[in-house]
């Protein structure tokens, strides 16, 4: 995480427990805002006070729509302009003025700003809390402190899921502390680990070995395998934060809403869509694309509603054109299948509605890897390049990382939880010491390889 994981799970975690738990409940809030503040600087003692900032700013606009209903709009403008601007600034300047250098030929002097870790979370929660506010649908928080605890909640900031006011708003001032909830969180936290270090180090090496060796001229079965990595890479990394920030959420007594649901299993790529970081998907739902007229309006306009949300979308996860590239080919992709696919779609078969989604998916994460179009085209066009089907480096990439793929793939899907509860149902204690057992020995295995790799942050990060 922000800090080298060694670090964060053998220091900082045990610490927080240790005291968050001996604490009273009154002082519990103060006990998890400065952990979290002391876990922020950490990494990014520059830009902390820009986050503190951010959450002074949305607290007010709160306090002065509850104040002054008739002026509301004004502050909800406030919150809107300030959080958009804090977030162009400091992470797009820099593509804009280099394009804007590019097209006009001009030299005006390029910003080289470091990214704020998380401000693409926390300005979408601050924001999200100040136009819940406008609308009526949660009460302003009167307490800064309480407030400043939600926006800086260690375990989801850097990487989400983004967690709405709404959704932990009473949980800041009531909540369930149990045995039990800490035993539940502590084996989501735990599957996040697995995930991350078993399953997404490993099949990430690979892409990143074939990155490294140059994508020219390799074999459609080494680039094949290629995107295959990334593309599993990316969901073990990235479902795993989700279920650690989860997990540790309920050891502390906070419910944070899912982020994934085997995304990999769905039968287009709408469904795809609605499994896959589903916290920023409901929040583009619900704050861009319902107030632009969603689909209660003329198909041309919905078609336009559509086109630019995933443009936004695509702009959102990060200061490159491949991103609004890759937010506009899913567009396209889910405009034609709502207005053309949908009923051929459904008469698929599943194996093939399952083949057509991750095709899909595959080319998309190419154009999200690469920053260069160029090299965008070189891969894709290397995956169907027939007179080079296989060469010595892919068919050594297969024989010996057939097991990680074929593992990575079933874990992509619900098949070990349907089995797991089979077997609950028929010998419910057994299954559970058999689990203890594997988790123990997962987790061993997982500490070793932590210690033994160097630094490897979460690819959200960067996000």
């Amino acid at each position: 995480m922000v800090f080298s994981s060694s670090t964060f799970m053998f220091m900082f975690l045990p610490i927080f427990f240790l005291i968050y738990y001996i604490v009273p409940f009154k002082a519990k809030n103060i006990v998890l805002c400065i952990f979290s503040l002391v876990f922020y600087a950490w990494g990014e003692p520059i830009y902390i006070g820009l986050m503190v900032f951010s959450s002074i700013v949305d607290y007010m606009n709160g306090i002065c729509i509850e104040k002054f209903p008739k002026k509301k709009i004004i502050f909800l403008i406030i919150s809107v302009c300030v959080n958009l601007s804090m977030l162009g600034f400091f992470k797009y300047s820099t593509l804009l003025v280099t394009t804007f250098n590019e097209i006009t030929g001009l030299s005006v002097i390029v910003p080289k700003l470091a990214l704020p870790i998380g401000i693409s979370f926390y300005t979408f929660q601050t924001m999200s809390y100040s136009i819940d506010v406008y609308r009526g649908k949660v009460k302003t928080e009167h307490n800064f402190l309480d407030f400043m605890t939600y926006v800086s909640m260690f375990p989801q900031l850097i990487a989400g899921p983004i967690v709405r006011y709404s959704i932990v708003g009473e949980e800041l001032h009531k909540r369930n502390i149990d045995l039990k909830s800490f035993d539940n969180g502590m084996q989501r936290f735990l599957r996040g680990l697995f995930k991350k270090v078993l399953i997404a180090n490993s099949v990430g090496a690979v892409f990143t070995d074939i990155q490294n060796s140059g994508i020219a001229g390799q074999s459609a079965l080494t680039l094949w395998l290629g995107i295959l990595a990334f593309s599993l890479q990316i969901y073990f990394d990235f479902s795993g934060y989700s279920d650690m920030a989860i997990g540790i959420g309920r050891m502390i007594g906070f419910t944070f809403p899912e982020n994934f649901n085997y995304p990999y299993i769905a039968k287009s790529v709408s469904e795809f869509w609605r499994r896959w970081h589903m916290s920023l998907t409901t929040w583009f739902k619900d704050y861009v694309y319902i107030p632009l007229g969603g689909s209660r309006c003329s198909v041309p306009r919905n078609i336009i509603n559509i086109f630019v949300v995933w443009a936004l979308t695509g702009f959102w996860h990060g200061a490159q054109w491949n991103f609004m590239l890759w937010g506009i080919y899913f567009g396209i992709i889910l405009i034609i299948e709502k207005f053309v696919l949908k009923n051929a779609l459904e008469k698929l078969p599943s194996v093939v509605a399952h083949i057509y989604v991750c095709f899909f998916a595959m080319v998309g994460w190419i154009i999200f890897s690469f920053d260069k179009l160029s090299d965008i085209a070189i891969y894709v066009k290397g995956m169907f390049n027939y007179s080079n089907m296989a060469d010595s480096k892919g068919v050594f990439i297969l024989t010996q990382h057939v097991w990680i793929y074929l593992l990575a793939m079933v874990l992509s899907t619900p098949a070990v939880s349907f089995v797991t509860g089979k077997l609950k149902e028929k010998n419910e204690k057994a299954v559970g010491f058999v689990g203890a057992i594997v988790y123990l020995l997962l987790f061993v295995l997982s500490v070793a390889m932590i210690i033994s790799e160097s630094y490897n942050p979460f690819l959200y990060f960067r996000f």
